[in-house]
């Protein structure tokens, strides 16, 4: 007897080499099967007689095989099986390629169904490699809506059907782990109907209410886990920051600029979020170069003022540096700052041994310390750790995130917990963001900082490369630096796009020979990637040839190009990454778009960026071309367990939010096993617990 848990190598017909393919696609028992879902499906519902078979046709056919013969092809690598399949109206031949066994399956005089598409002509028609099984009351692979499922080399679609038939009636067996209230609310069909449907629906009503269903459970998931994160944060304790708006209003009157509308916003939200008392846990958004460090310094800079230090991390120890240069001009005469990562230990303006460093930090000397994913290890200690930022927070693990945010004086868990600030400069959509990170408060930085020339952006197409390498030129001679972004770093990694360093090798030895070029790509060490970067900053090197290492954060003022190989390879927001590391001063800056591809997709998406400066009406455009998946380039765990739900369908997220509430409100999960099981299984990643 065969339960959920089943393994499926215990299943009919299932071997080790069969075992081993389904583990590939993440099925072992049972259960697993009922949940994989099929991605679309074949209409084969409707049965045609054969003397109305027209080319071009799918549909399905009904009829007596009269022979079946095998031969080989003239090439001899081919095996050929023939029939013949009659019904009332007319005879049609049938051709399988490579299929041996289908003539020790199927005998002449056997009623057969037939499914696939009508090749041919309108004088000789024939079905080619059709799916077949014999004719009956209950079929699985023609004569209906026939399920069509990821694979992997080896297995088949008649398979795993097969396997799904014979194990689904155990969808009875699962609970339902939705409340009967919100099931009737929304007008939800039960768990087992809709796994049931989605395998192997009547028609595509049955097929809208099970995805529906299984949408819904999956966005419901989603929003649930936030709420309960948020419940969780509200009954723990953090620091009171006191606002010192004299000192801040005269911090921001030395900056020499004004700050933007919505740069004061966000400041204002994190001060009062600071006040409160409570975990602040909120993520500022902001497109690239609108400021989203200054507001984190404000922040900074108030907490330090409260006698507490923060934690600043970055993804990079090149983004690490640049932080820590930034910070150090505007907080440099205020506050402490520190850096620390795996290559340096500075504090204010003079490197230290690392032992000097761990010491002032952990007798809470040093206000701000800026690092890489060093700050987690286990022999630093912090002194009334108050402030974790986090800068492009998706870059780093969940448990690393966790081990920062636990850290406080001696490294023991601190009663309180430190207020958590996640920075992104990929922009999503607002009401998108509030799907996928429904456990943060959101501030958005809209607003580009006055000076800032829109960046001229074009597609150059081949025939055009030698006039855009001419005016690069032209640029290096007026004083300006060169960024050329590949989508690979070795050209053995090469599908057909272009490698770092065979463009670097190319551009210095035949295009800008008398030019110095550097190059950045992550196998180098730290040491030379520190080189190539401090080269580029003091403009010892005109040219830098790079790899997407240089996407978030790289800032320097005196590059006017940004000359993107292979602009194809990435989405949109990448591009737009990309870009934001030109135009960061007066001078009018450009972004050369080089793609081989002619497709009318490739370029329609391409020409986008072209027409568009603003990076969340850019993510909008990427989730339109490309999905939900790609906008953040580094997808969270969670999130990619999403088989059925888009994250874009706002007005399913929204009801499923609603049921969450309800939900928080009515039940306890600890009531509801099955759910509280899969929210575990997920393992979404806790912004702050």
């Amino acid at each position: 007897m065969i339960g959920l848990d089943t393994k499926v190598n215990q299943l009919n017909k299932v071997g080790g080499a069969t075992y081993s393919k389904l583990k590939k696609l993440g099925i072992e028992t049972a259960k697993d099967l009922i949940f994989y879902y099929p991605f679309r499906y074949e209409d084969f519902s409707n049965i045609t007689p054969i003397a109305k078979l027209q080319p071009g046709m799918t549909t399905t056919v009904v009829g007596r095989l009269e022979l079946i013969a095998s031969r080989r092809s003239f090439r001899k690598k081919m095996v050929l099986i023939e029939g013949l399949v009659a019904d009332k109206t007319g005879s049609v031949k049938v051709i399988w390629f490579n299929q041996p066994w289908i003539a020790k399956n199927l005998q002449a005089g056997d009623i057969i169904s037939l499914a696939g598409k009508v090749a041919g002509d309108l004088f000789n028609v024939y079905l080619n490699s059709p799916e077949y099984e014999k004719a009956g009351s209950n079929s699985t692979h023609t004569a209906r809506l026939v399920p069509i499922y990821s694979l992997t080399e080896g297995l088949t679609q008649k398979q795993l059907r097969f396997l799904i038939k014979n194990t689904i009636t155990l969808a009875d067996k699962i609970d339902d782990y939705l409340p009967l209230p919100i099931l009737k609310e929304k007008h939800l069909i039960s768990l087992a109907q809709a796994l049931k449907k989605i395998h192997f629906p009547a028609n595509k009503n049955e097929i809208d209410k099970a995805r529906n269903r299984l949408a819904f459970d999956e966005l419901f998931i989603i929003q649930l886990w936030s709420k309960l994160l948020k419940r969780d944060l509200a009954s723990h304790k953090s620091y009171r920051i006191k606002f010192f708006e004299d000192e801040t209003k005269e911090f921001v009157a030395e900056l020499g600029f004004k700050l933007t509308d919505d740069q004061r916003k966000a400041a204002w939200e994190i001060i009062t979020d600071l006040k409160s008392g409570s975990p602040m846990n909120r993520l500022v958004e902001g497109d690239v170069g609108s400021g989203k460090t200054l507001v984190a310094a404000i922040a900074a800079y108030n907490v330090s003022l409260n006698g507490l230090s923060t934690a600043f991390l970055a993804p990079t120890e090149i983004l690490a540096n640049q932080h820590f240069a930034t910070l150090s001009k505007v907080l440099g005469k205020s506050i402490k700052l520190g850096l620390f990562t795996r290559s340096q230990r500075i504090i204010g303006d003079r490197a230290v041994a690392k032992k000097e460093f761990l010491k002032q930090c952990q007798k809470g000397e040093i206000d701000l310390i800026i690092g890489t994913h060093t700050l987690i290890q286990k022999d630093i200690a912090f002194n009334n750790l108050a402030l974790v930022i986090v800068d492009e927070q998706h870059r780093f693990g969940v448990l690393q995130r966790e081990e920062l945010k636990k850290k406080s004086w001696s490294g023991q868990v601190s009663s309180k917990r430190p207020h958590f600030l996640s920075l992104s400069a990929t922009p999503i959509p607002r009401s998108l963001a509030l799907t996928v990170y429904g456990d943060l408060a959101l501030s958005i930085i809209r607003q580009m900082p006055l000076g800032r020339k829109k960046i001229i952006t074009r597609v150059v197409a081949p025939a055009k490369r030698l006039e855009a390498y001419q005016f690069i030129k032209e640029q290096v001679k007026a004083g300006r630096q060169v960024f050329v972004v590949c989508p690979l770093i070795d050209p053995s990694d090469n599908f057909g796009f272009k490698s770092a360093t065979e463009e670097f090798e190319k551009l210095d030895k035949e295009i800008f020979l008398d030019l110095a070029i550097g190059l950045l790509h992550g196998k180098l060490k730290p040491a030379q990637k520190e080189q190539a970067m401090a080269d580029f900053l003091s403009g010892r090197t005109k040219i830098l040839v790079s790899t997407s290492v240089v996407e978030v954060g790289v800032d320097v003022k005196n590059a006017t190009v940004m000359m993107i190989e292979g602009a194809d390879r990435f989405g949109l927001a990448q591009l737009h990454q990309f870009r934001g590391r030109v135009g960061r001063n007066s001078h009018q800056s450009y972004c050369f778009l080089f793609t081989d591809s002619q497709e009318e997709k490739t370029l329609l998406r391409l020409k986008a960026l072209v027409e568009c400066n603003d990076g969340f009406e850019l993510a909008q455009k990427d989730l339109k071309y490309r999905g939900a998946g790609q906008i953040y380039g580094y997808q969270q765990s969670g999130f990619s367990n999403l088989k059925i739900a888009t994250l874009d369908d706002l007005v399913l997220a929204k009801s499923a939010q609603e049921a969450a509430d309800f939900f928080i409100n009515n039940y306890n999960i600890n009531d509801f096993p099955e759910l509280s099981a899969k929210l575990k299984g997920l393992n979404f990643s806790q912004h702050l617990e």
